[in-house]
């Protein structure tokens, strides 16, 4: 593991993992500085959720670092970019600065392409559970495009857009195994899908 200063956007709710890609829209000036900034240096950013509301919330222990794989500077000073994800972090310590936006220095994982694989059985009982979840929630999926994706791909991709609380997200990136998220990623479909939209339904 290497420690690293890494400049962070605290956004609710986004997941990005290694080897997968989170289109995002910056508009607010601490962010559009913070997207400024790794343009002009390594394009590197940090995606973690913040434990709380407010300016400067607490941090949850464990992010993804990103770099902006594609950009769209906007006339307004707005951006849309793409993160790619590269390795997950660690949050040491939160570093005094004088940017508009957080840093911090962490310790970044050593996190090569994932060799995990699900068994038939498992893969099939997650793609089970994800059309029952979406078909309940009305999203419309070309699932003869899901089952082309591998394992990673599909896992992560789900941990990434399924509409879960902030608690369940952090937990599904935290999890250290495919194996383990697939299983997590059952369970949260499972307790969600039975929890219609008026309901609050949340894990902590």
């Amino acid at each position: 593991m290497t420690v690293q200063r890494i400049s962070i956007f605290p956004l609710a709710g986004a997941l990005l993992f290694p080897r997968m890609h989170l289109p995002l829209h910056i508009f607010e000036p601490r962010y559009r500085a913070l997207v400024s900034d790794a343009m002009a240096r390594d394009r590197r950013i940090g995606m973690i959720q913040p434990r709380g509301l407010g300016l400067s919330p607490p941090l949850f222990d464990i992010g993804c670092l990103g770099r902006i794989a594609d950009v769209e500077a906007l006339e307004d000073g707005r951006f849309n970019i793409v993160l790619e994800g590269i390795a997950r972090f660690r949050v040491l310590k939160e570093l005094n600065v004088t940017t508009p936006f957080r840093q911090i220095e962490a310790e970044l994982e050593d996190e090569g392409a994932s060799d995990d694989a699900l068994a038939g059985v498992e893969r099939a009982a997650l793609e089970q559970e994800a059309k029952r979840f979406a078909e309940l929630q009305g999203y419309a999926v070309d699932w003869n495009a899901v089952s082309r994706l591998d394992d990673e791909a599909l896992i992560n991709g789900i941990a990434q857009i399924a509409p879960f609380d902030a608690a369940a997200k952090q937990a599904l990136l935290e999890a250290d195994s495919l194996n383990a998220r697939s299983e997590l990623i059952i369970q949260l479909l499972q307790f969600f899908g039975r929890h219609d939209g008026d309901d609050r339904a949340t894990l902590q």
